[in-house]
């Protein structure tokens, strides 16, 4: 009797005592350890049951001093390891063993396991909610002479922890839904937003816009929108595999790997990565931490995804104006030149050409500037035209124009080719001008690319050939080098 009002009045101090505390976590936390402390055990411990993985989680732990925490190692235990126990709960009956080498034989497993732990004898409860086992509780090597005691008071003990958790559950839910609330607000300007838990890979879906959700195939209205699911690293993976570019999948899987995030977010308010998918083009992706544990653990991150179609629109279009000539759509003396110099940094060799409409001046002062424009434009539809994909052509500014031609070391190759843009100047025909032709000089000089070169360099020496090449009449062109007198004339 004596040590029945002894766990009596131990219960309901433990209970007062923990009522002090002001949260869930904190009140579990100071039940078990006033009680552990008060009835002389090593250790006691409390376990949570995830049916969807099939094991259990230690989710709260005491232990006397000199005895070895075991709580971060007693996560996800399947739970065929302790099947027996679920099987002695399933009757109505608790785990009862005065000594654990009674269990050796006829459940080894679960002797190695507590023999690993320092347990000689351990009492264990089931946590029972609507007639559902959801986990239980333990106490490891409590005194002897006080099992008949604390056999009595289990199911109380029970019905107080699960008190507790019930009391947390909803803590934690009253929380996160206020944290979602928020979260949905700052969600508008994305098209889908995950919170997840680094630790457990557990998220919620905070957003996700319907034409995501019918391209994906799936309905998680229906499935509850802040319902908790576990597999992020799945979930999301399976996202990317079904909405990015081919190109782009692997670079975007390297990003949302869950394992190396704590150390790419390290002093960062957020991190980003870009990349095209499949339904709205070019997207954002973007891990923003949402709170650390008092070691500066990582716990939770938002996942964002953003839509910048149009915002790429407008970079592409003020880099299309940055770097092109409006007029005639070539590349611009600023951005062509720069071009032309990577090349050149690179070594590699080619051909530069200066072009120069000739008497360009008395065309406009003959037919007047709309007509100078015209043909600054066909000139230039003509360069295009002639030159491949690879050479670089600029408008280096009024009526002159250049060209780098990668790889054209041959100066019969390069004959043909003023040949070819001869015949195409030559048939240029502006109606105002009433069938005058066109005149081009153009001066060439080849670099072989053994030496490094500057730009500036080579358009002297182009320059040079290109004012011998104007004191011909008609189209004419000529190579710089020692026999600058040879030109090329149509």
């Amino acid at each position: 009797m004596k040590t029945i009002i002894k766990y009596e009045l131990v219960i309901n101090e433990a209970l007062r005592s923990a009522l002090n505390y002001h949260t869930p976590d904190e009140q579990i936390n100071e039940f078990i350890r006033f009680f552990g402390r008060h009835i002389g055990s090593d250790r006691i411990y409390i376990f949570e049951d995830c049916k969807e993985r099939h094991g259990t989680d230690n989710t709260y732990e005491w232990c006397a001093q000199g005895v070895i925490p075991e709580i971060d190692r007693l996560q996800n235990v399947d739970m065929d390891v302790i099947k027996w126990w679920y099987d002695t709960f399933s009757k109505g009956e608790s785990i009862i063993t005065t000594n654990i080498e009674d269990i050796k034989e006829e459940h080894r497993v679960s002797y190695d396991m507590l023999k690993a732990q320092n347990v000689r004898n351990v009492v264990v409860c089931p946590l029972r909610y609507k007639d559902e086992i959801s986990g239980f509780f333990g106490v490891d090597n409590p005194p002897k002479s006080d099992y008949r005691g604390l056999t009595t008071f289990l199911d109380m003990i029970g019905t107080l922890l699960i008190s507790f958790l019930k009391m947390r559950n909803s803590f934690i839910k009253s929380n996160k839904e206020a944290k979602l609330s928020s979260y949905s607000s700052l969600s508008q300007i994305y098209i889908s937003m995950h919170l997840v838990d680094v630790q457990t890979k557990r998220y919620h879906i905070v957003k996700m816009t319907d034409q995501v959700l019918e391209y994906l195939g799936k309905d998680f209205k229906k499935m509850g929108e802040y319902e908790i699911r576990d597999d992020f690293c799945g979930h999301i993976k399976n996202i990317a595999e079904k909405m990015c570019v081919e190109s782009q999948l692997q670079e975007s899987l390297e990003f949302v790997d869950i394992s190396t995030l704590e150390e790419r977010l390290l002093g960062e308010n957020s991190i980003t990565h870009e990349f095209t998918d499949k339904i709205s083009g070019w997207c954002r992706s973007r891990f923003i931490p949402v709170d650390y544990d008092e070691d500066g653990k990582l716990l939770h991150v938002l996942f964002c995804i953003e839509c910048i179609e149009e915002e790429k629109k407008r970079e592409n279009r003020l880099i299309y104006l940055a770097q092109t000539d409006l007029m005639t759509g070539l590349c611009n003396r600023g951005s062509g030149e720069k071009r032309i110099t990577e090349l050149l940094k690179e070594k590699t060799g080619g051909l530069l050409c200066l072009i120069d409409c000739d008497k360009f001046k008395s065309i406009n002062d003959t037919y007047g500037h709309s007509v100078g424009d015209k043909v600054i434009i066909a000139v230039a539809e003509k360069l295009q035209k002639t030159c491949r994909d690879s050479d670089v052509v600029l408008r280096l500014g009024g009526d002159e124009f250049a060209i780098f031609m990668p790889k054209m070391f041959e100066r019969t190759v390069a004959e043909k080719f003023f040949e070819r843009l001869f015949e195409n100047i030559r048939q240029i025909d502006i109606i105002e001008m009433q069938g005058k032709s066109i005149e081009i000089s153009l001066g060439a000089c080849f670099y072989d690319g053994y030496e490094e070169v500057s730009f500036d360099q080579l358009y002297r020496n182009a320059d040079r050939a290109m004012y011998q090449s104007k004191k011909q009449k008609g189209c004419s062109a000529v190579i710089y080098g020692e026999e600058m007198s040879n030109f090329i004339r149509m």
